[in-house]
């Protein structure tokens, strides 16, 4: 593992206004409007914070969300929730599921195609979108993607199809036929004129930070540190755009994680000379979720304003804590990890445990009074790789 280390900044300049806790109230409303809408848990597990020599260890366990076994939902109803109220000229502040599948939205839109890239869960979050409220999707996945992922999209009426080009050229294939079919881009990283949608799903993502936050008060727990995972960074943007909005200058240290194949943020953090820093190729990581080459525009100005350390690690860090989450010890919670989702406790399972990262480990502050939180942002979305991992130690792509 590698790290990259900020000096933490009291106040960032880039705006994250759109990210605070009345913001976050009123995306978490329009989450709660969808008949599907049941809060996830947030794990306490004791056990495993007792064995890893910290206070705490929280797990936010996006695998129950909407029954997707992902979080990426979020982002896109939000973000496609918006985009309609705008072009019915309804207030986003009343801005329902109900009412995005009235007859009124057909009769003055008719219907409307939603496009993306993605590496699973986020086209499977705008497929779902778009069946629950009667309008197509288009979604387009990498070469090398998993024919279960690919299925699960297909099951929700879209049109998708894994192509031959990497996740970056997938992301300019579906900007390219979204202008030329007039369908509406719902994509999940930002750049160049190309801000507004990005943003929404980036406030979509706020939801799940925000029934944390709602969990841990409920138990008077505040967090002294965040490991969130990125691929284009727009979720771990959203998730600490939210915390430093509500606890300000006494914000939990923040980690960003990354594959060590696709550590795009890394990179540019490591770099740090004003531009963003691509990783090409295939990017053959088993984090599927986080193999993305080029950061987003967007979350990359507040990570850099508000984030602390930024880490890149290889595929066997998260294979490690997927093991550890699917095997709790003793009486802890079995939470079901996927291979994006489970890289942070990973990260601190070797940080902590191995002496060879000691010194990273004190960069962090990481000690017996560290209480840590976790965002595992999918369940086995692949099933069969899951198994693979976790029953026979494999972490090939």
């Amino acid at each position: 593992m590698k790290l990259v280390k900020f000096d933490r900044k009291t106040e960032g300049k880039t705006d994250i206004q759109f990210l605070n806790l009345e913001e976050a109230n009123n995306v978490h409303k329009f989450h709660k409007s969808f008949p599907q809408y049941e809060p996830t848990p947030l794990a306490v597990l004791d056990n495993l914070a007792k064995e890893l020599g910290v206070s705490k260890i929280f797990v936010k366990d996006e695998s129950y969300r909407f029954g997707l076994n992902a979080f990426k939902a979020l982002g896109g109803s939000f973000a496609i929730g918006h985009y309609l109220a705008e072009k019915l000229e309804i207030n986003p502040d009343e801005l329902t599921y109900d009412k995005l599948v009235s007859p009124e939205v057909k009769e003055r839109l008719g219907e409307l195609t939603f496009i993306t890239a993605t590496d699973g869960n986020h086209g499977r979050g705008v497929a779902w979108t778009a069946k629950q409220l009667q309008q197509k999707s288009v979604v387009y996945m990498p070469k090398g993607s998993s024919e279960e992922r690919l299925n699960h999209i297909k099951n929700e009426g879209s049109d998708a199809s894994i192509t031959e080009v990497n996740y970056d050229d997938a992301v300019r294939l579906a900007a390219q036929h979204a202008e030329q079919n007039n369908w509406v881009l719902v994509q999940d990283t930002a750049w160049e004129n190309y801000e507004e949608i990005p943003k929404k799903i980036m406030q979509g993502y706020i939801t799940m930070a925000f029934e944390a936050y709602e969990q841990l008060k409920e138990s008077g727990e505040k967090p002294t540190h965040i490991f969130i995972q990125a691929g284009v960074g727009s979720m771990a943007a959203a998730v600490q755009g939210f915390f430093a909005n509500v606890y300000g200058d006494d914000r939990p240290i923040t980690v960003v994680v990354e594959p060590d194949k696709a550590d795009c943020i890394f990179k540019t953090a490591e770099a740090n000379d004003g531009t963003l820093h691509f990783v090409k190729g295939d990017m053959d990581t088993i984090m599927a979720g986080l193999a993305c080459g080029e950061p987003s525009t967007l979350g990359w100005e507040i990570l850099k304003d508000y984030a602390d350390a930024f880490l890149s690690c290889p595929d066997n860090i998260a294979a490690q804590g997927m093991r550890i989450l699917a095997a709790p010890i003793k009486d802890d919670a079995q939470v079901i990890s996927g291979e994006s989702g489970a890289v942070g406790v990973g990260a601190v399972s070797e940080l902590v445990r191995k002496s060879e990262y000691a010194q990273l480990k004190e960069q962090l502050q990481i000690n017996s009074d560290s209480k840590i939180l976790f965002f595992s942002t999918e369940g086995d979305t692949d099933a069969e790789h899951f198994k693979k991992v976790v029953w026979d130690g494999a972490y090939s792509v």
